[in-house]
């Protein structure tokens, strides 16, 4: 992976994480680095998980690998929120 494919994974996990965040309903007990973070994980194994189903590269918009991120973040944010909750 070359410098601009991980600046541009950085940029999309901000994003995916954000918008997996604002899936998930009431208030989450993360801070926003966390979320960042859930989000560009989130985004390389959608990524993977798309290619796999021959979804990440189509005409257009590709919105069933933007999903699958999404779908992803929002576990992502659920998990640890609920792993923070636990602890306290």
């Amino acid at each position: 992976m070359e410098i601009d494919g991980i600046i541009s994974a950085i940029v999309i996990g901000i994003v995916i994480g954000v918008l997996g965040r604002l899936v998930v309903p009431g208030r989450q007990r993360i801070g926003i680095l966390w979320t960042i973070l859930v989000g560009i994980v989130a985004a390389l194994i959608g990524s993977a998980i798309a290619g796999a189903f021959g979804v990440a590269d189509t005409k257009g918009v590709d919105w069933v690998e933007w999903l699958i991120q999404i779908g992803l973040a929002a576990l992502g944010v659920t998990a640890l929120d609920r792993s923070k909750t636990r602890r306290r």
